[in-house]
Order: C-alpha cells, then structure tokens, then sequence
C-alpha cells in the first residue's frame, strides 16, 4: 500500500490568511473571535469567528458570483497548490475533494426573497444552491480536471474529503489530490438554527463563548474558514524532490444511523473510530473536536481516557478560531503539521477544565518534539470521524 503524504497546504481562518499567521496564533494561544450584530432590530450580538477579507478577487480574477465559501476555499486552494509545485502533474491526474457543511447558505439566503421573481433572480442562481461548485470551482481555478467530488457529511467533511482522496492515490487514479474543507455559515439561518437547537453559544463575551471543556458554560463558537491539503504518495513526492510535512497513517470514519437531531450519547461509535485509526500507536497528543457542546466535549474525555487514561495530553484549537463546520477537521490538520513542524502542541484557551478535572488537558503552549497526531471529528449528520498524522 502506497504511503500517502502532505506536500501542500492553504489555510483562512480568523485573524490567519497564511502560514506564517496561523502558527502565531496556535503558538501563542491567541483568540481571533469576535462579536457579530445579528439581527438589525437588537443591539446585542453574538461571538463568531469571522474573517475580514471578502475575496472577490483572487490573483486577478473575478470571484464576485461565487458563493463566499468558495471564494474562500479557491485562495486557499491557490496557496496549496503553490506550496505543493501541483503543476508538476498533468491536469487530468489531479483530482479535487472537498468538503462542505453549510454550502452557500449564506447567497441561499440573500437571494430566497426573489426566488419568485424570475427579473430578479440572479443568472448565477442555479450554481449558487449546487454544492458541487465548490470543488468544480477550485478545479477551475487551479486548472485540473481530473476526478472532482464534494463531500456534505456535516463537520466531518473534511477529514472524509482526506480519506477518499487517500482512497484515490492509493489506487492510483491519480497522481495528486487537492482535499479539504470550506464553510462560511454565519447568517441568520445558521444562528437561528443552532440558537433553537440551544448548541450555539448565548454568551455576548468573548473569554466565556465557546469554551471547550467546561461544565460551566454551554455552546460553541459559529465560525467561517477554509483548509486545504495536497496529498500525493510519498513515493513521487520523493522523485520530484518536494518537501513533505506530514503522512496520513490511517482514516476511518462512520455514521451512527441515528435520526434526525439525534446522537449517541455513550460515545461507543466514536470510541470505536477512534481506537482503529490509532491501532498499537500511542500519539504526542490528540487534535480534538471540543467545542463547548457538553455531550461533545463529554464524549472527547470518554474516548481518551478508556484508550489511554491520563498518559496522553489532549487539546483543543476550538477556543482560538471556533467551530468552522465541514472545514474544521482539514484546519486541524495543518494546525498538527506546523505542532509537528515546529514542535510544540497548542493550548486549549478560555477554559479552566471544570469537570474536566481528570482530562490532562493542554492549557498552555508545551514546547516538546511531536511525532504524530489524532484528530477527532464529531458530524451533525451522524458521522464519526478520526485522522492518525505522522512525522514522514
């Protein structure tokens, strides 16, 4: 079996449009949230993790008609594609997967009122509710135009873009693949419906929104952002001379079969993901999906310490950058390439660990040397996902 490795990455995040930004606010445990007006009738707001930049164009194009998750998710991909020297490959050997959650709901939105009105309605309308012009557009974007899929599996979408397109190397469909994940979420459909489902945190403070392992407080962090991965196998990364920053062990990701708005709340179906990503491996730390949801963040402390009691440290970027939807699992990833690049496991910020008083939880920057991570996904759609990176 083929060896598959990272030799690119693009990172948008709040307060991170490059590298060299992301690291300075993993390294340093600095919070880019920020507070959002909501709704035009009340003065107050809620915390967000919002990105200032609107992308309309990217290295010279127009990307005004395209949704903003997209236009996220090409400079991105741009980013990766340079880093990796992609146009090394032929066009048709490169494939594109992407991941998405909230998709364009932002434009669904903007347009909804003039969906009767055949004069108003935008000519760009039709692309605008297809989710597929994510990945179609990247491809576009970069100049590929080998296999293009997108994935919609709720937050774990971009840690399922990485295992198929692992999947794709392996078999050698390709010789390059562009994976990962965008979301840009934060309109009132979004808020209003996480609001009801009470997961969204009602904190108008940033220090107590969103705050990953904690009894005391409730809700996550809504957030925007875009990762993007170039895997290739290790092999031809090697042949070509190009850089490698990381090698996916192993993926594994399933769905509960549960009903709607419905979870398992024993935590044995990401127990059970979990302990077959790692196998015999023990890593530096785990890369966790804690976000301030209680169930969630309970099911994060379940799974560590039946596998591996109190021996090995687990963090969680959520309370720097929020919770990005189907983008979040690749943006973990590259916050795990620079900790293993540069040696040292970010904190978990805000939170104090009430409840969590037995969880050996990484509350501030830990110089060390860091040979492999996990990182953990938890869908809203019922899938359960875990990613086993490695030094080369």
């Amino acid at each position: 079996m083929s060896e598959i490795v990272i030799t690119g990455y693009g990172i948008k995040a709040p307060g991170a449009l490059d590298e060299s930004s992301f690291l300075n606010v993993l390294n340093k445990g600095i919070c880019t949230q920020s507070v959002l007006k909501h709704d035009e009738h009340s003065d107050s707001g809620i915390v967000v993790g919002l990105i200032d930049e609107d992308f309309l164009e990217i290295k010279g194009t127009n990307y005004r008609r395209h949704p903003r998750s997209v236009r996220i998710a090409i400079s991105a991909a741009m980013d990766a594609a340079e880093m990796s020297n992609l146009d090394y490959y032929k066009p048709h050997r490169i494939a594109v997967v992407m991941g998405t959650s909230a998709g364009a709901i932002l434009e669904i939105e903007k347009y909804a009122a003039d969906a009767n009105d055949l004069k108003k309605f935008p000519i760009h309308g039709v692309s605008i509710v297809d989710t597929h012009t994510l990945s179609s557009s990247i491809a576009e974007a970069i100049g590929t135009c080998g296999t293009a899929l997108t994935v919609t599996t709720g937050c774990a979408a971009s840690i399922d873009a990485v295992m198929i397109g692992k999947q794709l190397l392996e078999s050698r469909s390709v010789d390059a693949c562009i994976v990962g994940g965008a979301d840009a979420p934060l309109g009132q459909w979004t808020i209003n419906g996480f609001k009801k489902t009470r997961a969204l945190s009602k904190e108008s403070t940033i220090e107590k929104a969103g705050v990953p392992f904690s009894t005391e407080h409730q809700g996550f962090v809504l957030s925007e952002g875009a990762g993007v991965i170039v895997l290739e196998r290790k092999q031809s990364a090697e042949e070509r001379q190009q850089k490698i920053y990381g090698k996916i062990e192993s993926v594994v990701s399933r769905n509960e079969g549960r009903r709607l708005l419905s979870a398992d709340t024993t935590g044995r179906h990401m127990l059970e993901v979990f302990q077959e990503t790692l196998g015999n491996t023990r890593p530096t730390y785990v890369n966790s999906q804690a976000l301030g949801i209680e169930l969630n963040d309970q099911i994060e402390r379940f799974i560590l310490k039946e596998t591996f009691g109190s021996e090995v440290p687990i963090t969680s970027i959520k309370g720097m950058i929020g919770h990005s939807f189907g983008a979040i699992g690749a943006m973990q990833i590259i916050s795990s390439v620079l900790s293993m690049e540069k040696g040292f496991i970010p904190p978990t910020i805000k939170t104090t660990g009430e409840g969590f008083e037995d969880v050996p939880i990484v509350y501030e920057t830990r110089h060390q040397s860091v040979e492999s991570v996990c990182i953990t996904n938890h869908g809203g759609s019922g899938n359960n996902a875990c990613l086993l990176l490695t030094r080369e």
